[in-house]
């Protein structure tokens, strides 16, 4: 079974390769690995301090560098010699975070092969190693086991039908054995890991919603949103859309959203073809943000996010929130907008969401499959007893799921 995983690792690579010629993503992906031992070498000569401990911390994009973030934060914040080494698979979390300024080096991660993860962790030689949620690779686990450094999975979420749990996945499954510890979000994952032999596993629960609550707490003005805000009009918020999410909320924005109501599109994509999609949908005067008149902010009623890295902060702002993707492979970051207490809107795919499946089992959240049903839901949430007990409910839950971090910096600190 190993033969055929190292086989598929090389497929994979070559198949990336030819990607690349077509597809930008694939050109990222292989462009920023190419000469990956020679960038290395350089940037930890450029970067980093000998004598002083490294952590390195892998993410496979940006929604595990969120997960990963209050760790990476609370380290630095309490250990100031502590460096951080933070690597990325995907194209979207390296492009987007590597400046962030609490790693000391960001780079991607080579592809899982023998060589390459020996070569890697002989160049950087980590103290200790953290992954995030499901980035699991073979030979890289292989290889801090033989070199003995503590390694822990954080924010980890497991299924019985995950590859590793099956007959196929068995190497992969042997060296999480090894793992110093797992930190799982929830008891449904420690008990299929209990099931397999595991016992370095504790329930901590998950980063994200210390996360989102910091942010919340940070109270952070926004002069372009004050503006588009400034008339106390409520606003439908929509984080993440996509074009399938935009068949219901069209509709709906013209036949079931009062006329007093304003709204703001964050789509998932912001490339000029997107942004073109949705001002011919839009009838009502409307502004992108990256416009610089505050007026046009005054006057608009649809406000286009067409930037990244600003939703977290603009549910403040917000009286509900939709929260787009559930129409496709999964919706998207639904604690966002619950850390500002928003009762959520979001399509049929959601059930691999831990706290989707709450809001809607709860009557906290509500699935919709078409408009009449968004029409209901939003209809539903004008009675303002139950909105607000919507919200309280949302509060009360991230109150008590709070704290997976500290657990985890606190395991870290005796590494």
């Amino acid at each position: 079974m190993l033969l055929l995983y190292k086989l598929l690792i090389r497929l994979y690579g070559l198949g990336l390769y030819l990607a690349s010629f077509f597809h930008p993503k694939a050109r990222k992906w292989h462009q920023g690995r190419k000469n990956w031992r020679a960038k290395h070498r350089a940037l930890k000569q450029d970067k980093i301090q000998t004598g002083q401990p490294l952590i390195w911390m892998h993410c496979a994009s940006l929604g595990e560098f969120e997960q990963g973030r209050p760790i990476l934060e609370g380290l630095k914040r309490n250990q100031a010699k502590v460096q951080i080494l933070l690597s990325f698979y995907s194209p979207s979390g390296f492009e987007i975070r590597k400046d962030y300024p609490m790693a000391d080096a960001v780079v991607y991660l080579p592809l899982d092969t023998h060589r390459n993860a020996q070569q890697f962790l002989h160049i950087w030689q980590p103290n200790v190693a953290i992954f995030v949620k499901y980035e699991i690779w073979y030979h890289f686990l292989h290889q801090l086991e033989k070199r003995t450094i503590p390694t822990v999975l954080i924010a980890a979420l497991f299924r019985p039908e995950q590859f590793f749990f099956q007959w196929y996945g068995r190497p992969v499954l042997k060296r999480l054995r090894h793992l110093t510890h797992i930190f799982v979000q929830e008891a449904a994952s420690a008990q299929l890991l209990h099931r397999f032999g595991f016992e370095k596993v504790s329930i901590a629960g998950d980063t994200r919603i210390d996360r989102v609550l910091a942010i919340a707490a940070q109270k952070e003005s926004l002069p372009k949103l004050e503006a588009f805000t400034q008339t106390k009009a409520p606003v439908f918020l929509v984080g993440s859309n996509w074009p399938q999410d935009d068949t219901i909320l069209f509709p709906f924005f013209r036949q079931g959203l009062p006329d007093n109501w304003k709204i703001i599109l964050a789509p998932h994509h912001v490339d000029e073809h997107r942004m073109g999609q949705l001002e011919k949908q839009i009838l009502d005067s409307r502004v992108r943000y990256s416009e610089e008149n505050l007026e046009a902010f005054e006057r608009a009623r649809v406000l286009i996010i067409d930037n990244i890295g600003l939703l977290s902060r603009l549910y403040r702002y917000g009286k509900i929130a939709y929260i787009g993707g559930g129409f496709g492979s999964g919706i998207h970051n639904t604690l966002e907008p619950m850390a500002f207490g928003l009762p959520i809107i979001f399509g049929p795919k959601h059930q691999k969401f831990r706290e989707a499946v709450y809001l809607v089992a709860s009557g906290s959240g509500f699935c919709v499959e078409n408009m009449a049903e968004l029409k209901q839901a939003f209809e539903t949430l004008q009675n303002e007893e139950h909105y607000q007990a919507v919200s309280g409910s949302i509060r009360t839950y991230l109150e008590q799921n709070e704290g997976a971090s500290e657990q985890i910096l606190s395991y870290i600190k005796q590494l």
